[in-house]
């Protein structure tokens, strides 16, 4: 499955964006655990939040609880960031991944396919 991320951008504190994580090929998303993380140079990858093949099974980092929020569309077959609140220490690159199963979503190791990853900048 090869997973495309799209939506980053520059935008200043307390601003928004949607982020935006499908597949190249069109192959269904609909059997993935779908997470999102985030990494800046020199750190490891972050994990940000995941989302279970039931959509009401969600969860996030402490770091965004309350300002992000994850999401799935099957008739996209896109899974979302939501990003509200942006603050500066969010400037990242975020990466979607996916994976058949996981017993810890919150470890990159346990997913299968990665995004190329978009860039998120916030202005102070």
């Amino acid at each position: 499955v090869q997973l495309q991320a799209f939506g980053g951008g520059l935008v200043q504190a307390g601003s928004s964006l949607r982020l935006s994580c499908t597949t190249a090929s069109g192959r269904s998303l609909s059997i993935y655990r779908m997470a999102w993380f985030r990494q800046v140079p020199g750190k490891e990858r972050e994990f940000i939040a995941a989302i279970s093949t039931n959509p009401l099974d969600t969860v996030y980092a402490d770091t965004v609880k309350g300002r992000f929020i994850i999401s799935r569309d099957e008739a996209s077959n896109t899974g979302y960031l939501q990003m509200n609140n942006l603050k500066p220490e969010d400037t990242a690159v975020y990466y979607c991944a996916a994976a058949i199963w996981y017993v810890d979503p919150k470890i990159p190791r346990a997913y299968d396919y990665w995004g190329q990853g978009t860039q998120v900048t916030v202005s102070s």
